[in-house]
């Protein structure tokens, strides 16, 4: 595995197992069995994005593993008043043992975590948010007991949002079969032609035969001033009870949270038994002490 984690195109296959495999060891023995592999290190937790479990399960993911997270306001950090991101990652380098960043610029994380010479985690940029799928994965992996060509998961919304993208990314690692229901082209080129990812602008096809449903919300951070336009544009696309029944018996619900309803997903799915939107949370907390275990532990 590289020494960063900015998108899933930084780890292999077999790192991935191995992500599972510790992600799957650290959640049974939670509370049992201490994991001090982040014992005298300092994480830093740059933050430009608000966040409910990005921060919550960051910190406490460092603090269960022994390290000490510093939680850092990009707004406030000389960063945020025109110093540049490389004498930034020169100095934390010299401080911290890691940094896990949560912000707006994918080419700004890049960036960073080509001039700092301590691993990078990237904790969502408008581009990219590969932590959140590997805590799908996980959670596909727990209730279907597999991440192969045998699942097929559509994706419903905005088809170029960094979930989007990142799930491009996910089936091309894994080889699950991928539905983008967009209005809008998403980023193909992602897939580099890979056959079992594909677009369908009718979201009623697009739930034939499908295993997990997976949305967002419309309007992410950054883009409120096109609220008007995008709720129009996604409004045929909100997963709904008419979706579920195109799909395979026992089809499962997921959303990175936070979920509106009525916008995206109807309540009726949302808090359904369908619904493993707290589970794919929660797995947020194990896969990310995973993967700062293999990138940041001191064993």
């Amino acid at each position: 595995m590289k020494k960063d984690l900015l998108t899933l195109r930084d780890i292999t296959r077999d790192d991935l197992e191995h992500i599972f495999e510790l992600a799957s060891r650290l959640k049974r023995e939670r509370g049992r069995v201490p994991h001090p592999v982040l014992t005298g290190r300092s994480i830093g937790l740059i933050f430009a994005k608000s966040s409910t479990r990005t921060r919550v399960s960051f910190e406490v993911g460092v603090s269960e593993m022994g390290g000490t997270p510093l939680y850092l306001d990009q707004s406030k950090m000389q960063v945020g008043r025109g110093e540049t991101v490389h004498d930034t990652a020169k100095v934390l380098s010299r401080y911290l043992h890691g940094i896990v960043i949560r912000t707006f610029s994918h080419a700004g994380v890049e960036e960073l975590a080509r001039e700092a010479s301590i691993p990078v985690i990237n904790a969502l940029t408008d581009d990219f948010h590969p932590c959140q799928l590997l805590a799908d994965l996980l959670t596909i992996r727990e209730y279907s007991g597999r991440v192969d060509g045998a699942i097929t998961t559509a994706f419903y919304g905005d088809g170029r949002s960094n979930i989007a993208n990142s799930c491009i990314l996910a089936a091309k690692l894994t080889g699950m079969q991928l539905v983008i229901a967009s209005p809008e082209r998403p980023n193909l080129e992602l897939a580099e032609g890979a056959s079992n990812i594909r677009w369908e602008s009718d979201p009623i096809k697009a739930a034939e035969g499908v295993d997990y449903f997976y949305t967002d919300v419309w309007v992410s951070m950054g883009f409120e001033e096109e609220k008007e336009r995008r709720m129009k544009l996604f409004a045929p696309y909100q997963v709904n009870a008419a979706l579920f029944r195109k799909a395979k018996p026992g089809a499962k619900f997921l959303h990175c949270l936070p979920a509106h309803r009525g916008e995206e997903v109807t309540a009726e799915v949302m808090d359904s038994p369908a619904s493993i939107v707290f589970d794919e949370a929660e797995n947020r907390l194990h896969v990310q002490k995973a993967v700062m275990s293999m990138l940041m532990g001191n064993r």
